[in-house]
């Protein structure tokens, strides 16, 4: 009988050892969420407090300005569909606000992560301007409604441009259209993957993004190359043409965009679809164990989604759109015939020549090469003098 009591004791203690031993790599596990909840949410929070910054600097400086069109007077056809795409989004966004943030939260007392998407995504907006940082490739239509755009208050910009000329953001068709489109792809593209993985059930979750890669890639192909740039609501002039459809027009569209725009909407997507059995997405997880109460929880619920999202914008887009920029061919003259999309930077009106790779890149600091070839320098600079070397006899 002792013999059994020991035996039994030791079991007991390897039982009682294996468990805490579960208890404490559990509780390390918690900690290590909770520890990536909080990155992804500083990193929303300080991303939240540089926009409202560069925000309230653009809205109370010098380049809160309209920039006009230009003698050039779009078509018909473009102006048509222009003004119905703005009536579109400008009705969708309180109809989305109402849907995704006001309906649930009277029901259920709180956010839905769709909600939380939405303003995420709408917030994504800032970022629009930054695949220009290096060098000016894409532009606007100034035809439609614009007060210029914050990108010179954006810390170290380097694109040349003034108050009135710049590529300006059409804030009645972008500023919603971040906001309620990219969340309308997002679930359309959810949907799709789920569809798939009903179809084929074994498939794995690599190549389920590869699929839904390839998907975004054809719709964004179908949405720019078949729409937004045919009816002008943008172009890409210093798209390299070698790998553009319609190259040398001004609706070129070229094959890196879709590329880098598919990933960005692929990354919304698997953000979205590859939730754990709380539903929370990857940048979530831990947040239950987060101190601080609810309103704490959510606020860093919040931040974190709004960090995913940007990063999918930032690291999959405007991070390879800088090589791209630098890398840009001339502008084409079907392009350059048309002055709603020059911003008044470049061309016509103006003694600065259009971005050309056979032309040094210049930056809002700098000097530049004018029309006649003449070098340009700020006003009060000289060209930088030779220092001598220090000889030795």
């Amino acid at each position: 009988m002792s013999e059994l009591s020991n035996e039994k004791s030791s079991v007991t203690g390897e039982l009682d050892s294996v468990v805490q031993s579960a208890e404490v790599r559990s509780a390390a596990q918690d900690r290590l969420r909770v520890k990536r909840v909080q990155v992804w949410a500083t990193a929303g929070g300080l991303l939240l407090a540089l926009q409202v910054y560069v925000w309230v600097r653009w809205i109370t400086g010098p380049y809160f300005q309209r920039v006009p069109g230009g003698p050039t007077n779009p078509p018909t056809y473009m102006k048509a569909f222009l003004t119905m795409n703005a009536v579109v989004v400008c009705i969708g966004l309180p109809v989305a606000i109402w849907w995704f943030i006001v309906r649930p939260w009277r029901r259920e007392r709180r956010i839905t992560l769709d909600g939380m998407l939405l303003v995420s995504m709408g917030l994504m907006f800032f970022q629009d301007p930054l695949l220009n940082y290096l060098n000016t490739w894409c532009t606007y239509n100034t035809w439609l409604f614009n007060r210029g755009s914050w990108s010179s208050d954006i810390p170290g910009w380097v694109s040349p441009e003034q108050p009135g000329h710049q590529v300006s953001e059409p804030l009645l068709i972008n500023a919603p259209g971040y906001a309620v489109g990219v969340l309308m792809i997002t679930i359309f593209g959810c949907w799709v993957m789920g569809r798939i993985s009903s179809r084929w059930p074994n498939i794995t979750n690599l190549r389920l993004i590869v699929v839904t890669y390839a998907f975004t890639f054809v719709l964004d192909f179908v949405m720019e190359a078949g729409f937004m740039l045919p009816f002008g609501l943008y172009t890409y002039p210093g798209a390299i043409r070698s790998v553009s459809f319609a190259a040398g027009t001004y609706h070129q569209w070229p094959v890196y965009e879709g590329l880098m725009w598919g990933a960005v909407q692929a990354g919304l997507c698997c953000l979205r679809f590859f939730t754990d059995e709380d539903g929370r997405t990857v940048v979530e997880r831990g947040l239950d164990h987060l101190r601080g109460g609810s309103a704490r929880q959510q606020l860093a619920r919040f931040l974190a989604v709004f960090a995913g999202v940007s990063a999918c914008f930032f690291f999959f887009y405007n991070v390879p759109a800088q090589w791209i920029g630098t890398h840009s061919d001339p502008w084409p003259a079907d392009h350059l015939k048309r002055s709603y999309f020059n911003g008044g930077i470049c061309g016509d009106g103006t003694d600065v020549p259009c971005p050309d790779p056979a032309l040094p890149m210049p930056t809002k600091r700098s000097g530049y090469i004018d029309t006649d070839g003449k070098l340009l320098l700020p006003g009060g600079v000289r060209v930088p003098q030779t220092v001598p070397f220090q000889r030795t006899n």
